[in-house]
């Protein structure tokens, strides 16, 4: 949701069409496009820097022409002139955002470098202006009186809040030192990013002994030789620390000492005491928002942010974390014992470490459910896989998507499809950028390239899904896992949540909401993907076009809670981490490696796990959106399985209840509060129960 407190975060989010004298910059012309894509084909990177600034200071004039209007505040000529403003700006920041995330070089990181305390400054600029405030409050003040619509009130009331919450209140010292901290932290998150990147691009091993790659399926066997050959190697297997490469190698590999080597390269990303660490970072950043969040009025960070979540406290946040840690530490401490006996069998004495889990689960899980990844894959190719998360949206709302060859993108590798209704009327354009690469920051995301609003004429979507699948081979197309089904699912439905927008404002379009609510419409795709039925449709072997055996699906089902105790405790302690950086009372300067340790020790976590993402490289909180908001995955998971139900209850693509998500939930964007969109479609508050049964968590369900 659109927040005057995060201007800059906006700008890497939204973009529109606009016009404006370019001097010859694609990126300021007008997009004379199919769709008003952006032009790729004609952006450089010497186009983006001038870009930025030209439209930061169209910006100002716009804000300037707000402020200095001589006719009194209204809805029209404040709050919606204030809608429209940016959106040079915006376009600008979408795409340069997108294309450095997903295609990234020393060139783009340095802009992104330059550019970030500028456009931390520009916000601070607008979001501190108390001449603007003034109008804004003007209004405010009025808005029982003004005959609203409930989508213009929510508007007036996130302006305003967000223009409280930016710090207007506060004295000019304080507000000096409010900018201070902003342009720092902006500053700080890009170093964290980049020495992340390169920390991940710059370890990787090398084996040469095949009797190393154990049973690796074929097809990541073929990608390892790709890649040492792409490295210089003359013969061997090379695998990186991203996750397509280096969680096979730890499931698969017999030689424990390789698994030590790539998990310790994987886990001290950022801490290796050298020029890309990120402990000083880091702690700066969290002492920074500890002495931000005093001088707006809140004792620690999280205090702030979430109260403007739906969690609203970090006590609620606390207990609802700790109701799914108990179960999940004591199935956890099962699974240890299991792998700890597979590994005493096999005749190794010693403790069992982090980098024997995977191995070890992969062991147990064949023997438990005789349930192989290799004869599972053959039967998840890319395309496959991709119809199948496609067709979803087909089946419960009557999408299609045709693809668009001709279209400009930022990678060959790109996909590009046009959205239509069921009636066949345009609804959006969707990028989607699948395998990866170097340039690319690991993980998957979605970006708004346009977002959808009706202000100024029907604009449409237009969406980026981006993920780190492994590419094809010479012998095979990508062949996916089980588990990135989910994934593309999951992204699709980020992208659904801006392509089904309806509602007039930019401001509250598609996922402008409340960081723990903007994962429920991308999580509710997750779940159909792992229904028979669907898998049914989309799992066809890449050679013979044959469909997955039910003794295969049986299988698959049968394990589908197995090491849950693992996947859920791995992201609770991260959870956990996060809240722990931003509950501090203090803004003193922590040893990032000593506070990790005793925060997991505080929670009871199982020494053999590490958190998902250990502070030196856990980008979501540092160089991304989510400080304080990491629980959200797994709190908009108890929303996503109680509303699965709803499908549960009647058909899986029962058409009036599709019908109602859509219209209650993924077109209106920030509308309205969280939990009064997830109660209108499933008519009452959700229970935890469905969450805790779909994990395994509750006995004998």
């Amino acid at each position: 949701m659109r927040s005057l407190a995060t201007f800059a975060t906006l700008f890497m989010l939204l973009g529109a069409v606009s016009c404006s004298s370019s001097g010859g910059n694609p990126l300021l012309a007008e997009w004379n496009t199919p769709f008003g894509v952006p032009p790729f084909d004609l952006i450089k990177e010497r186009h983006y820097l001038p870009a930025f600034r030209s439209a930061m200071a169209e910006h100002q004039a716009e804000i300037a022409a707000i402020v200095q209007s001589s006719d009194a505040p209204t809805f029209a000529n404040t709050l919606e002139a204030l809608d429209r403003s940016g959106k040079a700006l915006g376009r600008v920041s979408s795409v340069f955002f997108a294309v450095e995330g997903a295609h990234g070089n020393d060139a783009l990181r340095e802009i992104a470098s330059t550019v970030a305390p500028e456009l931390a400054s520009h916000g601070d600029d607008i979001s501190l202006n108390r001449d603007l405030y003034e109008r804004v409050n003007s209004v405010f003040e009025q808005r029982g009186s003004l005959g609203l619509n409930p989508e213009q009130m929510r508007l007036l009331e996130e302006t305003h809040k967000g223009f409280v919450r930016s710090g207007i209140a506060l004295g000019d010292e304080a507000q000096t030192r409010l900018r201070e901290i902003n342009g720092e932290l902006a500053e700080l998150s890009q170093t964290f990013g980049q020495n992340l990147l390169r920390e991940t691009n710059d370890f990787s091993i090398h084996v040469t002994d095949e009797a190393d790659l154990g049973d690796l399926p074929s097809s990541l066997v073929a990608a390892a030789a790709a890649e040492a050959e792409r490295t210089g190697h003359d013969d061997g297997w090379v695998f990186t620390l991203q996750r397509p490469s280096i969680n096979p190698f730890l499931q698969y590999s017999p030689n424990r000492e390789l698994r030590r080597q790539l998990f310790m390269g994987y886990a001290l990303r950022g801490d290796n005491d050298n020029e890309d660490d990120n402990k000083a970072t880091l702690s700066r950043m969290a002492s920074l928002r500890s002495e931000r969040a005093k001088l707006m009025g809140y004792e620690t960070h999280a205090d702030f942010v979430l109260s403007d979540n739906m969690a609203e406290t970090t006590a609620n946040v606390y207990n609802f974390l700790d109701q799914i840690m108990e179960p999940a530490l004591r199935v956890g401490k099962e699974e240890r014992a299991a792998l700890e006996e597979m590994m005493r069998a096999e005749g190794i004495d010693d403790e069992l470490k982090g980098w024997d889990w995977r191995y070890y689960t992969e062991k147990v899980r064949k023997a438990r459910y005789d349930l192989d990844e290799e004869i599972l894959r053959p039967y998840f190719p890319l395309e496959s896989v991709r119809d199948g998360v496609l067709g979803l949206a087909t089946r419960l709302w009557g999408l299609t998507f045709t693809a668009l060859e001709d279209l400009p993108r930022w990678h060959p590798d790109q996909q590009v499809f046009e959205v239509k209704e069921a009636d066949g009327s345009h609804l959006g354009i969707m990028y989607m950028d699948f395998y990866a690469r170097e340039s690319k920051q690991g993980g998957a995301w979605m970006n708004a390239l346009r977002s959808q609003s009706k202000l100024d004429g029907d604009v449409k979507a237009i969406v980026t899904t981006n993920f780190n699948f492994p590419g094809p081979t010479d012998d095979a197309p990508a062949l996916l896992a089980a588990v990135d089904a989910t994934t593309l699912a999951h992204e699709f439905g980020h992208a659904l949540h801006g392509l089904l927008s309806d509602v007039t404002y930019e401001g509250l379009s598609g996922t402008n909401v409340p960081r723990d609510f903007v994962e429920f419409p991308s999580q509710i795709m997750e779940n159909w993907m792992n229904e028979p039925e669907v898998i049914r449709e989309y799992a066809r072997h890449y050679q013979t076009g044959e469909i997955i055996p039910d003794e295969l699906l049986d299988k698959l089902q049968a394990a589908g809670t197995f090491n849950q105790g693992f996947i859920t405790l791995e992201y609770l302690a991260a959870c956990y981490l996060d809240l722990a950086w931003h509950t501090l009372a203090d803004s003193d300067e922590r040893e990032a490696g000593a506070f990790e340790v005793a925060e997991m020790n505080r929670v009871g976590m199982i020494d053999e796990i590490i958190p998902r993402y250990r502070s030196t490289y856990f980008a979501h909180i540092f160089s991304g959106g989510y400080a304080s908001g990491y629980y959200a995955y797994i709190w908009a998971e108890v929303l996503d399985a109680d509303a699965f139900q709803a499908f549960k209850e009647t058909t899986l693509f029962d058409r009036e209840t599709a019908t109602r998500l859509r219209r209650e939930v993924l077109s209106r964007g920030g509308t309205r509060p969280g939990m009064e969109l997830y109660e209108a479609f499933r008519g009452r508050m959700p229970s935890i129960d469905a969450l805790l049964a779909k994990r395994g968590f509750i006995p004998g369900r």
